[in-house]
């Protein structure tokens, strides 16, 4: 496994491996690709107010339907294709009888573009691809950077006290996600129930949206793997290390784990209500949870400077650098 960097391809990563990280680098790609230009076509709709003259607004509204069009060709590929492994998951577990993140993540796919499809080929309503696009692709960016720290965790040599650490940290962070997946989808219908029923049905699909966005656990899903690929990669480039000095590396990879998974859990508790009161647009809801899945990431590649920095590792500053280039 390599040192330089935590969510580098490790050498001996297999072929099969290669493939599947390769495959979510294209849906990864993609999904960026079309979110960019789903959000550049929606900027006329952002322009659009009553108080415009009427020949303005009436050649407005014809560019926005235009618009809009373009939009759906554009997102549907980002639904069928670049969230194909979200349906699979999804089905998945739904057969099993059990819920995971993917079932939130489908449901909110399916509450933001069913109706924003309903709404193009209407020619009234609001419409939510950038949304969409926004979400599919930063929940991408997240799960391949979580798929980075599993592979390089799986190839590295095996260390007995990190990995028994894997094991209970992990079972613990399944446990977390399942409660907080679960509640957090309640929370979602009745939101969106008590907007449509009581509130503003103009508004109860763009709050169901950002609160199905919200009950995603992606950075707590990424804070076991990257801490262990931190511990690993520390380990790699210690070389001989001795019992308390692993020891000390699982305690600090232990509180990392803590600070990475009660952190994302507070960041989410902090904007779940602002989403319930309809002040969290979806766009914003996704753009937090990439920031969230990325906060976890720099935390373990924090780590891993630092334990590496603790000790005197001949090379070390100048190879981190030509990692990070």
């Amino acid at each position: 496994m390599s040192a330089l960097s935590i969510f580098s391809p490790p050498v001996a990563l297999s072929a099969a491996d290669r493939h599947r990280r390769r495959h979510m680098l294209a849906r990864l790609g993609l999904a960026w690709l079309a979110m960019m230009q789903v959000m550049m076509f929606a900027f006329p709709g952002y322009l659009r107010h009553e108080g415009m003259a009427p020949d303005n607004l009436q050649l407005l509204d014809q560019a926005i339907f235009l618009m809009n069009w373009i939009s759906l060709l554009i997102t549907v590929p980002v639904v069928l294709y670049c969230a194909q492994p979200v349906w699979a998951g999804a089905i998945d577990r739904l057969v099993r009888g059990r819920i995971t993140m993917d079932v939130p993540v489908a449901l909110g796919i399916i509450v933001a573009f069913v109706p924003s499809a309903y709404a193009t080929w209407a020619g009234q309503g609001e419409v939510y691809f950038d949304s969409v696009g926004m979400f599919v692709a930063f929940l991408l960016t997240a799960r391949y950077l979580e798929l980075c720290a599993r592979q390089a965790v799986q190839s590295a040599g095996a260390n007995q006290a990190v990995e028994a650490f894997r094991v209970a940290a992990g079972a613990h962070a399944d446990r977390l996600a399942f409660w907080f997946v679960s509640i957090q989808v309640l929370l979602a219908i009745v939101a969106g129930a008590v907007w449509w029923l009581y509130i503003d049905p103009a508004h109860a699909v763009p709050v169901t949206v950002a609160m199905f966005v919200m009950s995603c656990p992606c950075a707590m899903a990424m804070a076991v793997p990257s801490t262990v690929s931190a511990a690993h990669a520390t380990l790699a480039a210690r070389g001989s290390v001795s019992e308390s000095e692993v020891a000390a590396l699982v305690q600090a990879a232990r509180r990392v784990t803590r600070q990475n998974l009660y952190g994302s859990i507070a960041w989410h508790l902090l904007m779940t209500p602002l989403a319930a009161i309809g002040l969290v647009a979806p766009w914003v809801a996704a753009i937090s949870m990439l920031l969230s899945s990325l906060a976890v990431a720099a935390n373990a590649w924090r780590m891993y400077r630092r334990q590496c920095r603790s000790v005197d590792i001949p090379g070390w500053p100048a190879a981190a650098a030509r990692g990070g280039a």
